[in-house]
């Protein structure tokens, strides 16, 4: 449920989230590097959905365009050709992490190429940055960004309200954002380009979840929530001279415009006692319809009322679906068929139990249907069929009670669309998924009609551990809010999350690194166990005993054979524990709340760090002794592993840019650590299969390393480093874990928070991790191979991908690739590469960290292009005096 999703904010924080800032130039005890670098292929473990979507947005003058927003994972376009949607902000780069939360988008209601994202995560002190306006002249493709003097936030209470951005659809250079915070209306001339405060607007808002909340989470001021213009009172070319404000004012909240923004009035006669979270105008019958709560919301509201307001003639009216009295919820999911003017839908958004509603009227709101009903209680006659078997998840592995069922209709359903071209198609938003159905007319017939997961492509979930073992699953997940998957195949939707119990958040998971089959794992629950454990590689699970006093999950650790555990949980001391946790044994000599690992091999040798301190157990956890290993990070904020196969080989990595921060490697279990001098920052470290001919395992890093953030490999015990990922593949922050495969060489597990489980396999045949590069010459000599894909294509423009691989068997210290297109087509901007121009004919030349390229080792980059006419494929490419091969 996504109840916990503050949670997510306070795991990550105390992970470190804030200790990403940019480290002194010469700081002592590091030296930069040459990095090199290699080209991956990044997917996701599916997991399909996973959190709140608190937004769609759908183009209302092109047929099948349409974007979601999620509350921590970037925004998303659909891609109507594979029913799936594309992430549109896996570009945002640590330092900008909270980019990623997404608080409103708008797409450009005349030219459908632009589309707008307000983006920034929290507006209180876990969140360090300001917000921005990011803006696209290709769907989302690439990005232009204006910072904002204040804070957005896309996680914050409230989050569900809107649209607060919103583009004049007469006058497309114009938009409007609802700030929150007390900083009021903002305004865009220019496209988005800069903003300026409406100053003359009367009300910035004054509602807050919880104004005691010393956090400034729960306090913050919610602020002006949604903006609606009304596109009857504009021509083409000229401001729209109506538009209406939504304000986070129990008194005050819904403001209008009659002269393009030049003054502004409270709306005479409207409601009072309730906040109005959505605003949506029909404006061919002239009633703009408002959606009410008595709370911010999304997991909140005890009554709500629906209400439509009469533009020309200033007549308000109750149309709500139920009596006051008979609401516990708060209505929101407000939307109107564009096709049938006169039908409108709503949700009971905060109906937790025992489902969500969903209303709907043909008249305008003078009579309503509902979803669901009951016959006979707590029998319900449901006008729906769901099948989620696409995401058999979704049922919780639950057998509620009636009126309960299961898989929920949804909770938290604060976004509610009409398809404006297809009466038949609707998306909603829950806490979990986007449901869709594309027979929505069949509602007003009498008949059934069919919901279903249309989330495919949308991964949202929070990730806080990994683990790959060398046998069983390739993949086991430590999830927040749904728990955690065992993937059997990284490419299918797993058809459970774990269950018995089931975990709101699972904190920490360990396998036994000789009896893989050996697992266990820790998370939150509001009452019930904290441990769970697994004799079969986590297909199947059965709680253990807490300790006394435990609260949450914490850290805990599995012994290489699997017969004994150490576990260090919330709320209570380090314990350890032979067999399977019926009964704890408080641990000696380390602090309450250190992390704990296993050493690899010594079944008896368990490890830990706390407060600046590394621990060591060599009698199974019963006591632990503090290092005399000193120069290690100060705080809290590390994670550590010890090498499968060899006992006492430890990695750490952790700290902050006020202290020491980096990487260490000890090979004596802990008792000293040596400081890798050429890794300035590093937050996880993990392991995977050797490269063909070498001997020590795979290094995997979230770090900074040679002045660059991102994902890194080596291959030689860290001696040198390659970067791995991009600056198109980078999903904010990816501090939580990382992981190698013990199985498949180069594959690489990555945890984010908010984009779900990212794995990436490398194109080349191994090494490659050593050295720079140097200016490209004319072309590379040998053989070479072209891999040419057109990744997206919309109305005069697309996206491609190019895959050079070096097929001699000479490395290239430089490269240069040439083509012509067919149909003159053009390069818009390119990245991974320099590319020149003339005409339809193109250069793209190397940058300087992806010059080398090993013989049979690969190198890709992309681009966003122009087309009119015919989008061909180039037919020949050569690098150099070369043509290559082309696929």
């Amino acid at each position: 449920m996504r109840r916990t999703r503050i949670l997510t904010a306070v795991v990550a924080l105390a992970a470190g989230l804030l200790s990403g800032a940019p480290a002194a130039a010469g700081a002592p005890g590091t030296e930069r590097q040459a990095v090199a670098a290699d080209t991956y292929t990044w997917k996701n473990a599916r997991i399909d959905g996973g959190g709140f979507v608190p937004g769609i947005v759908f183009n209302r003058k092109e047929k099948n365009l349409a974007y979601a927003r999620t509350d921590i994972g970037g925004a998303y376009r659909w891609v109507q050709s594979t029913k799936t949607w594309t992430p549109l902000l896996d570009s945002v780069g640590w330092d900008d992490w909270g980019h990623t939360g997404v608080v409103s988008l708008a797409s450009d209601p005349v030219n459908p190429d632009k589309v707008y994202a307000a983006v920034g995560t929290y507006t209180n002190s876990w969140d360090p940055g300001n917000g921005a306006v990011m803006r696209s002249s290709d769907r989302g493709a690439t990005w232009q960004k204006t910072a904002l003097p204040f804070k957005l936030g896309g996680n914050m209470p409230g989050r569900g309200m809107g649209e607060r951005l919103a583009v004049d659809p007469n006058r497309n250079s114009v938009l409007y954002l609802g700030a929150p915070s007390g900083k009021g209306l903002w305004r865009s001339t220019d496209s988005g380009v800069t903003w300026s405060q409406v100053t003359n607007f009367p009300n910035p808002g004054n509602y807050a979840q919880d104004p005691s909340d010393t956090s400034g989470y729960a306090s913050d001021n919610q602020g002006v929530v949604w903006v609606t213009f009304d596109e009857s009172t504009g021509t083409s070319g000229g401001a729209t001279r109506t538009l209406y404000i939504g304000v986070a004012d129990k008194d005050n909240s819904v403001y209008r415009s009659t002269d393009a923004g030049a003054t502004w009035s409270r709306l005479a006669g409207q409601p009072t006692g309730y906040l109005a979270h959505k605003g949506v105008l029909d404006a061919v019958n002239g009633h703009l319809y408002l959606a009410y709560s008595d709370k911010g919301g999304p997991y909140d509201g005890g009554k709500g009322r629906l209400w439509r307001y009469a533009t020309a003639t200033g007549t308000w009216t109750d149309i709500s679906p139920v009596a006051e009295a008979d609401t516990y919820y708060g209505f929101s999911g407000l939307t109107v068929d564009r096709q049938r003017p006169g039908t409108v839908m709503a949700t009971a958004y905060s109906s937790w139990w025992p489902d969500t509603q969903i209303f709907r009227s043909t008249d305008s709101g003078g009579t309503w249907t509902k979803a669901w009903d009951y016959t006979s209680y707590p029998s319900r006659s449901n006008r729906y069929t769901m099948d989620v078997s696409s995401s058999p998840w979704l049922t919780w592995g639950a057998n509620p009670s009636p009126p309960e069922q299961t898989p929920k209709l949804g909770w938290m359903t604060e976004s509610l669309e009409i398809d404006p071209f297809d009466s038949d198609r609707m998306m909603y938003g829950t806490g979990a998924t986007v449901y869709g159905t594309e027979n929505l007319t069949d509602w007003d017939g009498g008949s059934q009609f069919t919901i279903r997961p249309m989330v495919q492509g949308l991964e949202e979930t929070a990730v806080n551990d990994l683990a790959s073992p060398p046998s069983g699953a390739p993949l086991l997940s430590a999830l927040g809010d749904i728990g955690g998957f065992r993937h059997t195949d990284l490419t299918k939707v797993p058809a459970m999350m774990y269950t018995s119990p089931n975990f709101t958040s699972t904190t920490s998971l360990d396998f036994a690194e000789s009896n893989p089959g050996t697992v266990v794992r820790t998370g939150n629950l509001d009452s019930g166990p904290h441990i769970a454990f697994s004799t079969d590689n986590g297909a199947n699970w059965f709680a253990g005993s807490d300790p006394s006093g435990v609260s949450g999950g914490g850290t805990v650790a599995a012994a290489a054979d699997g017969s004994r555990f150490v576990w260090s949980p919330q709320g209570a001391g380090v314990h350890f524990a032979t067999g399977f946790g019926s009964s704890w044994t408080a641990s000696s000599g380390i602090p309450a709340g250190a992390v704990v690992e296993s050493d690899r091999v010594d079944p008896k040798v368990f490890y830990g760090f706390g407060s600046g301190k590394f621990y060591v157990s060599t009698d199974g956890g019963a006591s632990f002794t503090a290092s005399a290993a000193t120069g290690l990070p100060a705080g809290d904020s590390v994670r550590f592993k010890a090498l499968p196969g060899t006992k006492g080989d430890v990695w750490l990595a952790g700290g902050a840019s006020d202290g020491a921060y980096g990487l260490w490697h000890s090979t004596d279990g802990g008792a000293t650590f040596t400081r890798l001098a050429n890794v300035e920052q590093a937050d996880t470290v993990g392991f995977g299969k050797a490269a063909p001919g070498a001997s020590y395992q795979t290094l995997y890093t979230s770090a900074k390393i040679g002045g660059v953030r991102g994902v890194f490999r080596s291959t030689d015990k860290g001696a040198s480093w390659t970067r791995i990922n991009d600056d198109a593949h980078q999903w904010g922050w990816t501090g939580a874990a990382i992981t190698g495969d013990p199985r498949v060489y180069g594959r690489v597990y990555v945890a984010t928070n908010g984009r779900g489980i990212v794995y990436g396999d490398t194109s080349g045949t191994g090494g490659g991790d050593g050295g720079g590069g140097t200016d490209p010459g004319p072309g590379p000599a040998g053989g070479c191979a072209v891999t040419y894909r057109i990744t997206n294509q919309w109305s005069g423009g697309f996206q491609a991908d190019v895959q050079l691989t070096n097929t001699g068997t000479t490395a290239w210290s430089g490269w240069a690739l040439g083509w012509a297109f067919p149909n003159g087509q053009t390069v818009s901007q390119m990245w991974n590469a320099e590319h020149s121009a003339s005409g339809g004919t193109v250069t793209a030349r190397n940058v300087g960290w992806n010059a080398s390229v090993a013989a049979g080792s690969s190198v890709g980059f992309g681009f966003t292009g122009s087309w009119t006419g015919t989008n061909g494929r180039p037919a020949v490419f050569k690098a150099g005096d070369r043509t290559c091969t082309v696929s």
